[in-house]
């Protein structure tokens, strides 16, 4: 059951493309306020499947890693460096320019320039950026072993960091935690994420520390699939090592919760954890049931996920700056005038899939043309 090339990918990129789909329903919801509460981030410790989405395209991003390497072992190591980097720093830039699109921003009269000194520095696509680099760069450099020993120091450095260099009253409360006083020191409050209602950048500097884990733990689970093959012996792995990673993560939430916003060491264990469950159940459903058909879907968009991503994200701010002539947002009134007719929750829902639906048919049209836009 060894794979061929072109099958190998089939498992990654549907569920690179199911995180795609799930990440652009959870984002654009017609209404946030009236979103079902598994489609909501846990508000501050606990857990709900939307947490498991952005955790998911990092571990996908190591699944990738592992079968780009051997690509690596026949380049010079100048000429893999500069792919590293040049990956990582255009990923880190389309982000940057993401959040500040497009350059202006309405004041609740009129239109803005919106400033360098107000925009945000971190943020998804730039916590991909470097957690894809540093983990690439210990992948290459280093021995497995040796990769999977200081992934384990990372996360309990980590640990460490956040009660060490935290708020000694409350060290994992959103106002009094290690990362955001290095995020306020290093950038300052302006050019950090206000979405919380404070400054708090939950994709800051020091929390990207356990996030490159999911990264390395995405690439041991790729690797194993590349070097024994789609095998009951890998499935078997796949299930044991996620059930070991769950398990970890419930004895250490008990002393360090799991906390997205946070990315504490125990959320990367249970994430990776429930991936690696993941990517073993559509293994086996794809290659030992040979059921493929519902697989289409999904690989139209994890065949151009960074692409689709940023048309989400950008459709999105341009329907939000856009205004009617009664003032709402274009957002706004296609989910008044269409989807809340079907009810609060159920129609922002709706809004949501045919969202995430428009984003797949710009997919479908890319792969139909063959055009697959890599960084």
């Amino acid at each position: 059951m060894n794979p061929t090339t072109s099958e190998r990918f089939l498992a990654l990129d549907v569920f690179r493309g199911m995180t795609i789909c799930f990440m652009i329903i959870v984002n654009t919801p017609g209404n946030s306020a009236t979103s079902f509460a598994p489609l909501l981030h846990a508000q501050w410790n606990g857990f709900t499947p939307t947490d498991l989405v952005f955790p998911s395209f990092l571990f996908a991003v190591g699944n990738a890693i592992a079968f780009v390497m051997p690509k690596w072992e026949g380049l010079n190591q100048s000429a893999v460096l500069a792919k590293i980097l040049k990956r990582t720093v255009i990923i880190f830039g389309l982000g940057f320019l993401m959040y500040w699109f497009p350059f202006i921003k309405w004041d609740g009269r009129q239109l803005l320039p919106f400033p360098f000194s107000e925009t945000r520095v971190f943020g998804v696509l730039q916590r991909i950026a470097l957690c894809y680099g540093f983990a690439s760069l210990l992948i290459y450099f280093l021995k497995p072993r040796t990769t999977y020993m200081l992934s384990a120091l990372f996360l309990m450095a980590y640990w460490i960091l956040c009660f060490t260099l935290g708020d000694p009253s409350d060290p994992l409360s959103m106002e009094g935690n290690a990362g955001l006083r290095l995020d306020k020191w290093l950038l300052g409050d302006a050019h950090l994420f206000h979405g919380e209602g404070v400054s708090f950048e939950p994709e800051g500097l020091l929390s990207t520390l356990p996030a490159i884990v999911n990264v390395v733990i995405g690439f041991w689970a790729g690797d194993l699939v590349r070097r024994k093959g789609k095998t009951w012996e890998t499935l078997a792995i796949l299930l044991l090592a996620g059930s070991l990673l769950m398990f970890c993560a419930y004895c250490w939430n008990g002393v360090f919760p799991v906390n997205k916003k946070l990315w504490t060491s125990s959320f990367v264990l249970l994430t990776t954890g429930l991936d690696c469950m993941i990517i073993a159940g559509i293994i086996y459903l794809v290659d030992f049931l040979g059921r493929i058909k519902w697989t289409g879907f999904f690989t139209i968009m994890g065949k151009n996920p960074l692409f689709i991503y940023l048309l989400s994200e950008i459709l999105a701010t341009v329907l939000n700056m856009l205004r009617t002539s009664s003032g709402d947002t274009y957002y706004r009134a296609i989910y008044d005038n269409v989807f809340r007719r079907f009810g609060a929750y159920t129609g922002s829902l709706l809004f949501a899939v045919c969202y995430m639906l428009t984003c797949w048919l710009v997919g479908w049209w890319l792969d139909k043309k063959k055009i697959y836009i890599r960084v």
